[in-house]
């Protein structure tokens, strides 16, 4: 444990005497306040105005109400209450006993929360028509998949993907390809591999926060990225690989920045590009990463490693391109499926808000405060004072924030494109992270009260709501 004063609390600096904390009772109130309203409101509206959403019964979730209890309820509850009775002493644990203990507790969370409905909730939405898993199972020329890959992705073509292989480039179904080719390729099987990379998401965001000189803000935010409710989606989808994917490049991107040789930047720059690069070829929103890269590097105040980030993902997209599947050509051809889909059917009136209603479940009520903190730490004037008198507390506070509203921009972005109306409590899971790690911007009694809440509301939403993810 060091002595560095960004570890000491959540607390605003103070120059001098002269600038006060930010009321952050206020902050909370409104940022919980602006979630709560929004969740609210995309619940209400649809039932009270017969405004059809098109999301199955319980919009603004692909789900339906339907409480239950079952065989993982019992180790939900025990696990809700270690995560509220040690979250307060996370801050103080060695770091390499604390990374240990948030993957631990994050696999442990997500088998008990899928549990829930038994041993079929660790794997039977892997094994759903729509997903991938049956088609991997089905590949026998990886090859010729990438070749043919486009011309089956319109919805009248013959023999067209299922939802999600046409929604998705074929990074997508070539890593359950290889869950298929090592012996994973039962639906148990592949569920529980899922959950145990989703459970490595928390670490990278951890390391990336302390490698760019945030530890304090890493260690507040623990508990919240090992516990809450994104853990229901993530355990069970394809889009916590993505997630994980993501964190990892990021991760390796913040080792680049912070490397003290050239070679090492590059190096790093390098594996990190690749790593973006595999994104691209998860999904189609996630170039937008990009964001989170670029303030990654202003932060890091180096601009070096961009050159082989750029080059790594490169290399990437175009292998894909040279093994038969141009990104580029799959664009277009998948924003035709998706408007000749079930999308055109979504009203944008109501999901361009009603998304971020989604993110607020998926996340947790919680996370408002945590943006809204972000947003105060930026923007505030008396942070901007602190900032101006300089210190690591002041620096690392605005590094976190930043890179939780660049997060944000990446999902305004994503949002107002409309390519992603309804669904997004799992299509927006490598997110939703980086924006929990703003609420370690908190002060220790409003953590306290946040992590009862998150996990409270996670309980809540797995017992009394079936999602389809």
């Amino acid at each position: 444990m060091t002595g560095s004063p960004e570890l000491v609390d959540a607390r605003a600096p103070r120059v001098g005497g002269g600038v006060r904390e930010p009321r952050w009772g206020r902050v909370v109130v409104i940022g919980v306040g602006c979630c709560v309203v929004l969740i609210a409101a995309a619940m209400l509206v649809p039932y009270l105005t017969g405004w059809q959403t098109h999301a199955q019964s319980f919009p603004p979730l692909h789900a339906r109400l339907q409480a239950r209890v079952g065989p993982g309820t019992p180790a939900a509850l025990l696990l809700g209450v270690l995560a509220v009775v040690f979250a307060p002493r996370a801050t103080t644990w060695r770091w390499g006993r604390l990374l240990i203990a948030v993957f631990a507790f994050g696999v442990a969370w997500m088998v008990s929360l899928a549990a829930v409905d038994g041993v079929a909730g660790l794997g039977s939405v892997l094994e759903s028509h729509g997903e991938y898993l049956q088609t991997a199972r089905r590949v026998d020329d990886a090859f010729a998949l990438l070749h043919g890959y486009i011309a089956r992705i319109p919805l009248h073509s013959p023999g067209h993907w299922p939802t999600h292989l046409a929604g998705h480039p074929p990074g997508a179904v070539l890593f359950f390809v290889l869950l298929v080719r090592v012996g994973l390729g039962s639906a148990l099987a592949a569920g529980l591999a899922v959950i145990v990379i989703a459970a490595t998401t928390a670490v990278a965001v951890l390391v990336t926060l302390r490698r760019l000189g945030a530890e304090g803000v890493a260690r507040r935010a623990a508990p919240f990225l090992a516990a809450g409710p994104a853990a229901i989606w993530m355990g069970v989808s394809a889009d916590a690989v993505f997630a994980a994917t993501a964190a990892w490049a990021a991760c390796a991107l913040a080792v680049a920045v912070t490397s003290p040789t050239r070679a090492r930047m590059l190096w790093w720059g390098a594996l990190a590009g690749v790593l973006f690069g595999w994104c691209v070829m998860f999904s189609y929103g996630l170039p937008l990463l990009g964001v989170l890269a670029l303030a990654m590097l202003w932060r890091g105040r180096s601009w070096l490693p961009l050159v082989t980030v750029v080059v790594g993902g490169a290399t990437v997209v175009l292998a894909f391109a040279a093994a038969g599947f141009a990104w580029w050509d799959a664009l277009p051809v998948l924003q035709r499926r998706y408007w000749d889909g079930i999308a055109s059917s979504r009203p944008g009136a109501y999901w361009t808000w009603a998304d971020l209603a989604a993110l607020s479940v998926s996340a947790g009520p919680w996370v408002g405060a945590g943006v809204a903190a972000a947003s105060v730490e930026t923007f505030g004037r008396r942070a901007r004072a602190a900032r101006a008198v300089g210190g690591a507390g002041s620096r690392a506070r605005a590094t976190a924030a930043i890179l939780t509203l660049a997060v944000l921009t990446i999902i305004l972005l994503a949002d107002l494109s409309q390519m992603s109306r309804a669904e997004v409590e799992r299509i927006w899971l490598p997110f939703v992270p980086w924006l929990l790690a703003s609420i370690g911007l908190l002060p220790a009694h409003w953590r306290r009260v946040g992590i009862i809440v998150q996990v409270v509301f996670a309980l809540a939403v797995q017992h009394l709501i079936w999602s389809q993810w």
